[in-house]
């Protein structure tokens, strides 16, 4: 196993130095173990390189399988652990910005209170990637929107509203609210959230045409954008709590909302300590905002 692990780390981190430093070998112990590996299976996995460890063609098509291995041998270990009545493990999840600063953070503060001892490890992208995490293992479960679904298993959690961002000087700032056929003629940014897109869907339903000119996979990078006077946007009610940005958000006409629930694939399968988080969650799904 501790051959599989170090091609992982190698290839999640792109170089073996980078490998070595996080998992604790000599660099030389590294190398050994992914030769070793490569002359039994009779396969070159890795090119090596001054710029660094790359995947070989081969070894893509074999990568999907070491990383679902590895997790598999992770699960073994922390239920070796519950066994013997230890309340530890890690936690791996996959979520979007508004959800890593907005609820996470105190739903883990409280959950480390009774679990100290378990792990967090987040992956953060959008819709489509957090679902991929998913089927393949990366993650034991995704916050994701169940529409946006559609080989996993969701969980819906919360509604929440998105709102119209604007420059705080922009014409239409001085409206309540903003008609989408209002925002179809401004400069869009919009935020990349895989093949499922809110925004995108209510200017579909209003027979609109979205005119997008900038495409992020971030909300503060977006508001940057706006505030700078390069376009407007939809973004979600809960990122926009601490804006530091000379912008202004309002509500849309119609309302344009999401729904965010969890995702996982089996949820009877996944690590006991993500069971308990996931179980967490649902008791104080009240209390976020």
């Amino acid at each position: 196993m501790n051959k599989l692990i170090a091609l992982q780390k190698v290839v999640e981190l792109g170089s073996f130095s980078k490998a070595t430093r996080a998992l604790g070998y000599t660099q030389s112990a590294i190398s050994q173990m992914i030769l070793s590996f490569e002359n039994e299976l009779a396969i070159k996995l890795i090119h090596r390189s001054r710029n660094g460890a790359k995947l070989t063609p081969e070894g893509k098509k074999l990568f999907p399988y070491l990383t679902q291995v590895n997790y598999r041998y992770q699960l073994f270990i922390e239920k070796c652990n519950e066994v013997k009545g230890l309340e530890s493990g890690v936690i791996r999840i996959g979520t979007i910005s508004s959800i890593t600063c907005y609820w996470l953070p105190q739903l883990i503060k409280d959950f480390q209170k009774k679990y100290p001892n378990v792990q967090f490890v987040f992956h953060q992208g959008d819709y489509t990637s957090i679902e991929e995490w998913i089927k393949i293992g990366a993650v034991d479960f995704g916050f994701i929107a169940p529409d946006a679904a559609r080989e996993i298993e969701t969980l819906p959690l919360k509604n929440g509203e998105m709102l119209a961002v604007l420059a705080e000087n922009h014409p239409l700032a001085t409206m309540n609210e903003i008609p989408l056929s209002l925002l179809s003629k401004e400069p869009f940014i919009l935020l990349e959230e895989g093949h499922y897109s809110e925004p995108l869907n209510a200017f579909q339903k209003e027979g609109l045409e979205m005119n997008t000119t900038l495409t992020l996979h971030d909300d503060y990078a977006i508001m940057t954008m706006i505030e700078a006077g390069l376009g407007v946007s939809v973004l979600a009610e809960l990122i926009l709590q601490r804006m530091d940005f000379n912008i202004i958000a309002r509500p849309t006409l119609p309302r344009i909302t999401r729904t965010i629930g969890l995702g996982y694939k089996d949820r009877n399968s996944l690590p006991i300590a993500s069971q308990y988080f996931i179980d967490f969650i649902l008791d104080h799904v009240d209390s976020l905002k």
